[in-house]
């Protein structure tokens, strides 16, 4: 099997590998396997714990609540000017 890399990127990645004495093979292999293992983990993720930890912030306002709409509405419209 056979892959074109870029030159330029060919350079550099081997460069890299070898200032972190591995050779190029093994750093290719070990960034396939994070990226691989990346990709499953995204479909498989939970919601972080930040965006559990805003779930429920601020106050619930009905439908039916006309004058918080207004207020809302008007807040917007001075803060927009």
């Amino acid at each position: 099997m056979e892959v074109a890399i870029n030159n330029n990127i060919y350079k550099q990645a081997s460069a890299y590998a070898q200032q972190q004495g591995l050779n190029l093979t093994s750093v290719i292999e070990d960034f396939l396997k994070r990226f691989i293992g990346r990709s499953k983990a995204a479909k498989e993720e939970e919601v972080p714990d930040i965006v559990l930890s805003l779930l429920g912030a601020g106050e619930n306002v009905s439908e039916d609540d006309i004058n918080a709409r207004e207020a809302y509405s008007q807040y917007l419209e001075e803060k927009y000017k």
